[in-house]
């Protein structure tokens, strides 16, 4: 095994290079599905990857979609007789800039600064494709095992066509074990196997209280406005501590193992920019808040701009609710507490809707086996470091679909983000010597899986 290990690590030295080129060119496609004016980019995405994966020496590649769905890429590499297959995930949707204007560099334009390499999708998720796709050519294409590569265009808005990909091509995505790479790790050489994720549910609430808009002097004071009822609402979701408070919602305890607090305040605050005097909400440890706790948060408002508002009231305002529930919980038992508390809590008789929109269940497993103890071999020889079992605050939902399609399946949830990386935000980065221990030891579990 000495030998073999130099030489997968040789090999992957030679491909990493040509896998950053190829990095930087998906990132430079706007690949945002979640917006109509991007969905040519998004099919153009998934002919990249595809592209991509017949020059890693793929037997087979579609590119694939259900009605309504985008477009998802499934590569096959045929196993050796007697290997198993590994199924690995990624996805190359991105989400939204958050205003072009707010980055250092413009966000499509992939850009190294100080190691890291900056621009929407570097990290989440186009790294996790080329980290599949480098792997892959450290074997010529001739991977030791069975690979399926399945790479997702919808992830970011929450896969809502995935369960009818999933059942329209069982049979070409079934595995023994699959990898998804869209994951963090603690530190930038120190692995971690993700055990546990929190699922997601969310609705549009709107407000109305007028049929039209009145003049703010002669109606204020008895007529209220749709813009403050809903603050109301809102202000609801969560008690005086910063805890939600929607009743009926699983709270857990934190159950990945060789994981403490670790002084994590003071990192906390610096890795997610929290401003000087602004106190943590919730109770309980960072990790119990992140990964066992439900978290509530307004992703948008719909209501006059300031400079553009008129001395009126306001008669309907509309939100976006995002609700991130912990493992153990259901959603759509979520997604029904979530609306009868807004519904409880409505102010002044107002008139309330509630649009319920994606859903994602949560996960949790114990990395016990065969699988995982291989892959707990291949990341310390890549980084040097033993791995760590953490759980993550996101969602994936293809975690917890292919598990409930795949049962029988060994579920290793990895990546190649770290704290600085700011997934989501702006100057989303990807720290470049993470991203090759992150090649090597996928290139390096395909060897350990393989039987002899």
């Amino acid at each position: 095994m000495p030998d073999q290990r130099l030489s997968v690590k040789t090999a992957v030295d030679g491909v990493l290079a040509g896998a950053r080129a190829d990095l930087e060119r998906l990132v430079r496609i706007p690949s945002i599905w979640a917006d109509p004016a991007h969905s040519e980019d998004t099919h153009a995405s998934a002919r990249t990857v595809a592209e991509l994966a017949r020059g890693a020496g793929a037997a087979t590649v579609r590119i694939v979609e259900v009605a309504g769905g985008a477009p998802a890429v499934v590569a096959q590499w045929p196993a050796p007789e007697g290997q198993p297959t590994i199924l690995l995930y990624a996805h190359h949707d991105v989400q939204p800039t958050g205003g072009d204007e707010h980055w250092t560099t413009p966000p499509f334009e992939p850009t190294e600064r100080d190691g890291r390499l900056y621009g929407r999708g570097a990290a989440d998720d186009k790294a996790g494709v080329l980290t599949h796709i480098a792997a892959l050519r450290a074997y010529a294409g001739r991977p030791p095992i069975g690979v399926t590569l399945f790479i997702e265009g919808e992830e970011e808005s929450g896969s809502p066509t995935l369960p009818a990909l999933l059942r329209a091509h069982h049979d070409l995505l079934a595995a023994d074990v699959v990898v998804i790479a869209d994951a963090a790790n603690p530190a930038v050489d120190v692995p971690a196997l993700t055990t546990s994720l929190r699922g997601l549910v969310d609705c549009v609430v709107e407000v109305a209280m007028l049929e039209h808009p009145v003049h703010s002097g002669m109606a204020g004071g008895a007529a209220g406005d749709a813009l403050t009822a809903l603050c109301r609402l809102l202000a609801s979701l969560h008690d005086e501590h910063g805890d939600v408070a929607v009743p009926g919602l699983v709270r857990g305890e934190r159950t990945a193992a060789g994981v403490g607090d670790d002084g994590a305040e003071a990192e906390f605050r610096a890795n997610n920019g929290l401003l000087d005097g602004v106190e943590l909400i919730g109770c309980g440890s960072i990790p119990e808040r992140i990964w066992c706790h439900p978290a509530a948060a307004i992703l948008g408002i719909d209501a006059p701009r300031v400079a553009d508002a008129p001395n009126v009231l306001v008669p309907r305002a509309r939100a976006l609710v995002s609700l991130r529930i912990a493992p153990g919980d259901d959603p759509a038992a979520a997604q029904h507490a979530l609306t009868e508390h807004l519904q409880a809590h409505v102010p002044w008789g107002a008139q309330l809707t509630v649009v319920p929109r994606t859903g994602g269940g949560p996960f949790s497993l114990e990395a016990i086996g065969d699988p995982y103890d291989a892959a707990r071999r291949a990341f310390a020889e890549a980084y040097g470091n033993d791995v760590r079992e953490i759980g993550m605050g996101g969602s994936i939902p293809f975690v917890a679909e292919f598990a409930r399609t795949f049962p029988g399946a060994a579920v290793l949830v990895t990546g190649v983000g770290d704290p600085a990386s700011h997934w989501h935000g702006i100057d989303e980065s990807l720290h470049l010597g993470m991203f090759a221990r992150g090649v090597l030891a996928e290139a390096l579990l395909l060897a350990e899986l393989a039987r002899g």
